[in-house]
């Protein structure tokens, strides 16, 4: 019996014990007969072995980028599956992030990947390094996997850069299907609002909800890797236990980058696999 469940009908643990580093996690729900399936046909041990065989030779890619790079890709290999990285402010978090997941995607290792940022302009710029990202050679990284994200305001794009971003159709979120490789760019109020509903409040001040933000019944394993972008800032004890809940409901690989680790960001990230401090900048 490969999948093990254990509850005392609050909490859910889970183990995958095909293979011996795989460690029980906590999940917010069982999972679906179809994300069984899937976890079934798929292979990650061999997954890893691809990735951590691939050449990281990027010709944009710094020194210290690359290193980030191995040490996140190693952890993955140990079955790490929250891990932090810390990289001073200017030194290439998101080129270094964009590489990372195209490298995770093609390698098998990750196909839903969902990119949050705490506020839209955050998220427009994320969309454009995507966009600008040379993947392969006369390709960037949106012509070779799909990259969507949430509705955006004017104001989130400079006026002389106009950009049309796809939106995200719903049904990536309702029915994840195997096969499917796409990157998601959000933030973490609307997928807390998708999660939660609009009683999912985050600090006075913050940006207006978007409209179309709705509760979706989104299923455990719709993305198999989060990356949660400039995930440092303060909460108070009722923003914090939403945006633990957010990151928890996913049975995802969860990565934050920042650069300046606060004391609730490394609890709940446990490991800071990489640092690249503003000293040796």
């Amino acid at each position: 019996m490969p999948f093990l469940y254990s509850t005392n009908g609050e909490r859910i643990c889970f183990h995958d014990v095909r293979h011996a580093l795989n460690r029980s996690r906590d999940i917010a729900h069982f999972h679906t007969p179809s994300a069984l399936k899937e976890m079934l046909g798929s292979d990650f041990p061999a997954a890893c072995v691809t990735l951590l065989a691939t050449p990281n030779e990027h010709p944009l890619l710094r020194p210290y980028q690359a290193e980030a790079n191995a040490a996140i890709e190693q952890a993955i290999a140990d079955r790490k599956r929250q891990m932090l990285v810390a990289m001073a402010t200017g030194t290439g978090k998101t080129f270094m992030t964009v590489n990372q997941i195209y490298r995770l995607i093609k390698s098998g290792v990750a196909q839903r990947v969902l990119f949050l940022v705490d506020r839209r302009a955050l998220a427009a710029q994320a969309v454009r390094a995507f966009a600008s990202f040379d993947a392969e050679p006369g390709l960037k990284f949106d012509k070779v996997y799909e990259v969507y994200s949430q509705k955006f305001f004017r104001e989130d794009f400079d006026e002389d850069q106009p950009f049309d971003p796809k939106v995200l159709p719903s049904s990536y979120l309702l029915d994840p299907r195997p096969g499917d490789a796409f990157v998601y760019v959000c933030t973490i109020q609307r997928m807390a609002f998708n999660l939660f509903g609009r009683n999912a409040v985050f600090a006075p001040g913050d940006e207006e909800p978007d409209e179309d933000a709705t509760k979706l019944d989104i299923p455990i394993h719709a993305f198999d890797l989060i990356i949660a972008d400039e995930c440092h800032p303060g909460y108070t004890t009722q923003e914090l236990s939403l945006w633990r809940s957010t990151l928890d409901h996913f049975d995802a690989i969860k990565i934050g980058l920042t650069a300046t680790p606060a004391a609730h960001t490394k609890a709940y990230f446990h490991d800071v696999v990489f640092r690249y401090s503003f000293e040796r900048a």
